[in-house]
């Protein structure tokens, strides 16, 4: 458990240094803090993620953990358009902000710690984190472009969706996951390049997080929407989650990952997303702090009352 409380530690202490440094004039409002999030975006998000699935054991990405959780994000995000749509009302890039932020989890800088320290391995974070790549980001991104372009709503959909297809970050993921399947090794030379930029990535997104909080206060505006977001994610996505192992007859070890996993906080390519695409930052933003903070509970909650 000390191995989880050091990567909660490390998230707080990044964020930390991105406010300090906005405080101090270092990073720039606007575009200076927002190019953290482009370089993450077109460059070192996408070395990080195909440097990660490309080594994965592709038997396991279909696993029972991956698909419970794979529904489980559908479902909570459904939940929560169905709320938004009920009781506050937004436009289509904000309803997607938030229905992202209550379902995609952080697989990457605390989800393997939780795996490997928890629940002893991680065979299952991977898998996951290519199925929100290439499966929920095109999804994602389509609907943040939908307020660009010309026609229907539909049809703008649509159309972001297609040329979300070719972002780097989805790319990286297929490309990852077709070169796993394969067998192919990627030569050391061309890897280890790849590693260190992916390196990157996390710690860019976070100073940039934390430089944005020095903009607003959490819970200044979109309040409401953030606390559903929040909610959902901390309590009703492991709870979708248990409910579908039980519809399934999933085993308990496998329940107990799959619930776990389900209460990580939100992921910060979430955060990332909508920096990049200048929509729905406030409640992206919000979200990923409060769910930082409450997930570690959550967690102690689902090792309890399952018996991890």
């Amino acid at each position: 458990m000390l191995d989880v409380i050091t990567g909660f530690a490390i998230v707080f202490a990044v964020i930390a240094v991105g406010w300090l440094l906005s405080k101090r004039g270092v990073i720039g409002e606007g575009e200076q803090r927002i190019m953290f999030n482009r370089v993450a975006f077109y460059a070192a998000s996408p070395a990080l993620i195909f440097s990660s699935v490309v080594v994965a054991d592709p038997d396991n990405f279909l696993s029972p953990v991956v698909l419970v959780i794979s529904a489980a994000t559908v479902l909570t995000s459904l939940v929560y358009v169905v709320a938004s749509r009920l009781f506050f009302r937004m436009d289509v890039p904000k309803t997607t902000m938030g229905a992202s932020a209550s379902s995609y989890y952080n697989s990457v800088n605390i989800g393997l710690p939780v795996s490997l320290y928890v629940l002893g391995d991680a065979t299952h974070v991977v898998p996951t984190l290519v199925v929100q790549m290439g499966l929920f980001t095109p999804i994602i991104l389509g609907f943040l472009g939908s307020d660009s372009g010309q026609g229907s709503t539909r049809r703008r959909v649509l159309t972001s969706i297609r040329t979300a297809m070719t972002s780097p970050v989805v790319l990286a993921a297929l490309g990852g996951m077709l070169i796993a399947y394969l067998g192919w090794t990627v030569p050391a030379p061309i890897l280890a390049p790849l590693q260190i930029l992916g390196g990157a990535s996390v710690p860019m997104i976070l100073m940039s997080f934390g430089a944005s909080l020095t903009v607003g206060g959490i819970l200044a505006s979109d309040r409401v929407a953030t606390v559903v977001s929040t909610a959902l994610k901390v309590a009703g996505m492991p709870l979708i989650a248990w409910l579908l192992c039980g519809l399934f007859d999933v085993s308990p070890e496998l329940t107990y990952m799959a619930v776990i996993l389900s209460a990580l906080p939100t992921a910060q390519n979430i955060y990332n997303y909508a920096a990049t695409y200048r929509r729905g930052e406030v409640i992206a933003r919000d979200t990923v702090f409060l769910t930082t903070f409450l997930s570690m509970p959550a967690m102690l909650m689902v090792a309890f009352l399952l018996g991890g």
